[in-house]
């Protein structure tokens, strides 16, 4: 098994139905999002072009989106912390994943790589 396939088998429910929920998503959402497997976490490129990583918040246990163009963007649900550049998108894994919002905040992000 490879390695970024290992790390979404190796969560435990309801985080990992949603983690790999979101990879689907992802992966889907436009031709240009590939996967990549960098600094041991699953990446997601456009167009060759680091966009986005998903991750598991050590504090609450939640998956997140973490956007990295974040910091240009003003979303009230992406919460800065301790980074300087990627904000990062909550997600809770016992509700469906709120596609409007997710597709907003991407929408908004795409804008710096399209150009």
């Amino acid at each position: 098994m490879r390695p970024i396939d290992e790390y979404f088998e190796n969560h435990d429910e309801p985080n990992k139905s949603c983690l790999q929920a979101l990879r689907s998503y992802l992966l889907s959402y436009d031709v240009l999002i590939a996967e990549a497997w960098k600094y041991r976490m699953p990446f997601y490129l456009y167009n060759g072009t680091i966009f986005c990583y998903l991750w598991v918040h050590k504090k609450y246990k939640v998956p997140y989106i973490g956007i990295v163009v974040a910091s240009r963007l003003d979303h009230p649900d992406l919460l800065l912390e301790s980074r300087n550049k990627m904000k990062i998108l909550l997600i809770d894994p016992t509700q469906d994943i709120p596609v409007e919002k997710v597709n907003e905040i991407f929408e908004a992000a795409l804008t710096y790589y399209r150009k």
